[in-house]
């Protein structure tokens, strides 16, 4: 309170905000801060600052998913889409650009959908989050999967450099996402644009139904220039893939044996695809539009890394 009466009897003196701030031993910003939210030079009185400060401490505070309606609305409709907390905070700015009450942060959202006491968010909208789950957990270390060796392969580091940089479009990333044995879903995530397509494997994912269907995969492609290269781990469901090559004209590349960060964009879209496809269900039920509708909805939530676009516009980009 004494600082605030010294900052009145300043601004009625007309002193400058550096003048004040040295006097008290403050930054100038922060005097300056001080006057700007309670008034200004104009209107700064210490003891309404005084007493609006002490407002403003108070705590529990409410949240602004409470305080808002129409930005606690569109939050949970994004919810609802399976979109990320951190997706929607990166989208709010690009969709209201000029509406600053629909701003909120990633940690708000997961605040008001964790701590109900908040009361912002319903609850149901926790199994909305990529793990389902109402609260965060540290993750565990993978064990070795033992899948043996692969012939006549090519090494990661011998993929074109332009694939590394993701300058260039047409490098994929592929993998299997396992349900109830044998059934399996096959991924392909292209880095550029991190644009993902999926392909059922009913059956099971043994070389012999492999290679078919992921050949099926990539020709579905529209343009050649979209086929550069693929990058695998070691597998023996790619143990066809000189033949796939062959019938496809991409060039398979593989990772080191228990490296799945080489394959970072494949690894996140895993994680991803879990909130449709959980473990130990029976992904046999799974028909091609099924997953075509699957992978529309992944392409259609925006990415941070793409300045908050989504895959499919950045997709569309390249088409045109």
């Amino acid at each position: 309170m004494t600082e605030r009466e010294e900052i009145s009897r300043g601004v009625a003196a007309g002193e400058p905000c550096r003048q004040l701030a040295a006097r008290l031993g403050r930054a100038p910003s922060t005097v300056s801060r001080e006057l700007a939210r309670n008034g200004g030079r104009g209107r700064y009185r210490a003891q309404a600052a005084d007493a609006a400060a002490f407002r403003r401490a108070q705590r529990p505070k409410p949240g602004k998913l409470v305080t808002e309606p129409r930005l606690r609305a569109v939050v949970e409709a994004k919810l609802a889409l399976r979109w990320s907390p951190e997706q929607i905070a990166g989208w709010l700015p690009l969709a209201y650009p000029q509406d600053l009450v629909m701003r909120v942060s990633h940690e708000t959202i997961y605040l008001s959908l964790f701590v109900q006491s908040r009361g912002a968010l319903r609850r149901e909208l926790q199994r909305c989050l990529r793990t389902g789950r109402a609260m965060r957990y540290p993750r565990s270390k993978r064990l070795p999967q033992g899948r043996g060796q692969l012939r006549d392969t090519l090494h990661i580091s011998q993929r074109p450099a332009e694939a590394a940089d993701r300058a260039v479009p047409g490098h994929w990333e592929g993998d299997l996402v396992l349900g109830k044995r044998p059934s399996a879903v096959g991924i392909l995530v292209e880095r550029h644009s991190r644009y993902v397509m999926l392909f059922p494997l009913p059956d099971g994912f043994t070389a012999k139904r492999m290679r078919p269907a992921l050949t099926a995969a990539v020709v579905r492609l529209p343009q050649q220039l979209l086929r550069r290269s693929l990058t695998w781990d070691h597998g023996k469901e790619m143990a066809e893939h000189l033949q796939f090559s062959i019938d496809s004209g991409v060039q398979v590349y593989f990772c080191d044996p228990r490296s799945p960060w080489q394959r970072g964009t494949n690894e996140n879209t895993n994680g991803l695809l879990r909130q449709y496809l959980p473990k130990g269900t029976d992904l046999a039920i799974q028909s091609q539009a099924d997953l075509d509708a699957i992978a529309a909805e992944l392409n259609g939530r925006p990415r941070q890394t793409l300045a908050w676009m989504t895959p499919a516009e950045r997709m569309a980009e390249l088409l045109r």
